[in-house]
């Protein structure tokens, strides 16, 4: 996806998630560090223009909530970061009885938001939760599925996903990555 396809895919996510929750005055908009809470203040910002109103947000760090990182993780895949950088979660309302959107820019085998889902709730019992990823990519080994999906990408075990955003990479892209013997 190019930058412009990007923008295109995040605003047709914030008009879906009015469309299916066009009452909830509760929304709030919680982004998964690192790509999946830059991709959150994007639909923050287009929830409250297209919405007409402001709605909550903030960021979860899942680090302590994993269990897949280490030298291998459960896929057998080598994870890109051995030692996670902890940056701290961020959620300035409280998570009593909202509608929580829960955001992250890849879903893929469901750990990252089996592990987010039990972050959220040692802040609090949400009314809902409902999931938008920018590209889901199959594969899941937990029963986690998306209620808003930017772009369904299938790919191999051995491939990965790149979601490339101008705050952490200096350019906003999707590319797939293939396996450097596949290539």
């Amino acid at each position: 996806m190019t930058a412009e396809q990007m923008s295109r895919t995040i605003t047709r996510l914030a008009h879906e998630i009015i469309e299916k929750n066009p009452d909830a005055h509760d929304l709030a908009i919680v982004g998964i560090h690192t790509r999946g809470a830059f991709l959150g203040e994007r639909l923050h910002q287009l929830l409250c223009e297209a919405g007409g109103c402001e709605y909550a947000a903030g960021n979860l760090d899942i680090t302590f909530y994993r269990d897949d990182v280490g030298p291998r993780s459960a896929t057998g895949v080598a994870p890109i970061a051995i030692a996670p950088v902890v940056k701290g979660s961020e959620l300035p309302f409280s998570v009593e009885n909202a509608t929580i959107i829960l955001v992250d820019d890849v879903l893929y085998t469901g750990r990252t938001i089996r592990a987010a889902i039990d972050a959220l709730f040692d802040f609090g019992r949400p009314a809902g939760v409902q999931l938008a990823v920018l590209v889901d990519r199959g594969h899941r080994v937990l029963p986690i599925r998306p209620d808003y999906v930017g772009k369904n990408v299938p790919t191999a075990q051995r491939e990965r996903i790149s979601v490339r955003m101008p705050e952490s990479d200096g350019a906003e892209e999707v590319v797939l990555v293939r396996a450097a013997e596949d290539v």
